[in-house]
């Protein structure tokens, strides 16, 4: 008989918790019950491996950051085998999971085979003591800017938005940077959807090196056979590919199995119907972005150790990015649309290639054509204020940041993080949190700003 009340106990507050984690997500049935719970403990043990080893995080903080998605972590159950860089996670004894941390390539779950995982072979980047954006030393701060962003800081942090780090580039020079309580200069902090931007920078890159052609189609083996094989690379690049991704952060849709218990990230998307013509219908999808991120992983040569080696001498080296790490999924490919850590001042250089029109620090990684065809809205007949999965200030019928210059454009990923260029102003905002709420960037960015002026 205590067995069983054990039992029924513990179906009851598993029960408590499906419904806490499905409290955010109207319309979701009870057949996603399981999917809930494979999405609390994917994201749980990805997450805290990535904090713990990563960015350093203690674990009160890790749990916090995790309890802003939902108030069920509180009955998610994280453990650390720091010998092992390992985390694991469950949901009340069930849909248990883990994720390893690997030197050079940071943390993936625990799915299938990742032996190639294990041998990949990387040198650790030695930070530069030069000045910014050769180094990582900042020797141009404005002491009287410096004390009014962190002004902007602190009052961002009263009102409960966490701000984390907020730095400004100015002429290319780095004229202020301020922390959060707790986190240090070299922290480096998740960027979500920011690795959307950065992974169709490699894809820039690869044309720049005439690897790959802007109008290519026939992409994949697998969509030789059908229509898919009319979308070329550029509708990728520009979210119009015309497939159909499920982008609602629900239990068993496209994005959170693709994230959170899938082999290969890139799967989910690959095996999407097309629905609309090449072009047409702009559709924000991280699936799509991790098509562009399989498809530098085939075009590098389908070998793990070659695509994290093209990551670190393309583009990691030259720009002296030390405190950076993008990660693969289980089956190898880097995770474009939401897994690279930075610092700030690493973020901000990849802003800063991007103004400088596609080099910096001597080395030319993109053409002049391709940054400004990133930055140009796209010909979709819904939404064009998206470029080379950039987001775009203008180019709709409204400002997407009304108190911004037209020209700005955005990296920009969950918990607001942003790296904002504004090409008028030769200016490079940083802003990286986990605001739970949305943080008003439009107007804090804009007071950023005006202190420049």
């Amino acid at each position: 008989m205590a067995r069983l009340k054990s039992i029924f106990f513990t179906l009851i507050a598993l029960f408590i918790a499906i419904l806490l984690l499905l409290k955010p997500l109207a319309g979701v049935s009870p057949m996603s019950l399981g999917s809930a719970a494979d999405v609390a403990t994917g994201l749980g043990a990805k997450i805290a491996c990535s904090a713990r080893y990563i960015t350093g995080l203690d674990e009160d903080q890790v749990m916090a950051d995790l309890a802003s998605y939902s108030p069920a972590y509180a009955l998610v159950e994280v453990a650390y085998d720091d010998d092992r860089k390992k985390a694991y996670a469950n949901l009340l004894g069930l849909s248990p999971m883990s994720a390893t941390f690997r030197d050079g390539i940071g943390c993936t779950l625990d799915i299938g085979n990742t032996k190639a995982l294990d041998a990949v072979n990387i040198a650790a980047i030695a930070a530069s003591e030069e000045a910014w954006p050769l180094g990582s030393e900042l020797t141009d701060i404005d002491t009287e800017l410096q004390a009014k962003v962190a002004a902007i800081v602190a009052e961002d942090n009263a009102q409960g938005f966490q701000t984390r780090s907020l730095l400004v580039v100015k002429n290319g020079k780095v004229m202020a940077y301020a922390t959060g309580e707790g986190f240090e200069q070299h922290t480096p902090h998740l960027g979500w959807s920011m690795g959307k931007s950065v992974t169709a920078m490699m894809v820039g890159n690869l044309i720049h090196q005439k690897q790959l052609e802007l109008n290519e189609n026939n992409l994949f083996e697998a969509w030789q056979q059908d229509d898919r094989r009319e979308i070329d690379l550029e509708s990728l690049l520009q979210m119009s590919s015309g497939l159909d991704f499920d982008e609602t952060y629900a239990p068993g849709s496209d994005s959170t199995r693709m994230l959170f218990y899938t082999y290969s990230a890139s799967d989910i998307a690959m095996q999407s119907p097309l629905i609309y013509s090449p072009g047409e219908h702009f559709s924000y999808s991280s699936g799509t972005t991790n098509l562009l991120s399989r498809l530098v992983y085939e075009t590098l040569g389908g070998n793990v150790q070659q695509q994290i080696d093209y990551l670190y001498e393309q583009w990691f080296e030259p720009l002296n990015m030390a405190q950076s790490t993008f990660e693969p999924d289980p089956s190898g490919v880097l995770v474009g649309s939401s897994y690279i850590y930075a610092s700030a001042p690493d973020w901000a250089k990849l802003g800063q290639v991007m103004l400088n029109g596609g080099a910096l620090n001597g080395t030319r990684f993109l053409s002049e054509d391709w940054v400004a065809k990133a930055q140009s809205p796209n010909v979709s007949n819904n939404d064009p204020r998206y470029g080379y999965q950039f987001w775009l200030n203008a180019g709709g019928d409204e400002l997407r940041w009304p108190e911004l210059p037209d020209d700005a454009y955005a990296m920009s990923g969950n918990r607001s993080q942003v790296v904002m260029m504004i090409p008028s102003q030769d200016v490079v905002i940083v802003r990286l949190g986990w605001s739970a709420d949305p943080y008003p960037t439009s107007r804090k960015l804009a007071q950023v700003l005006s202190l420049l002026n």
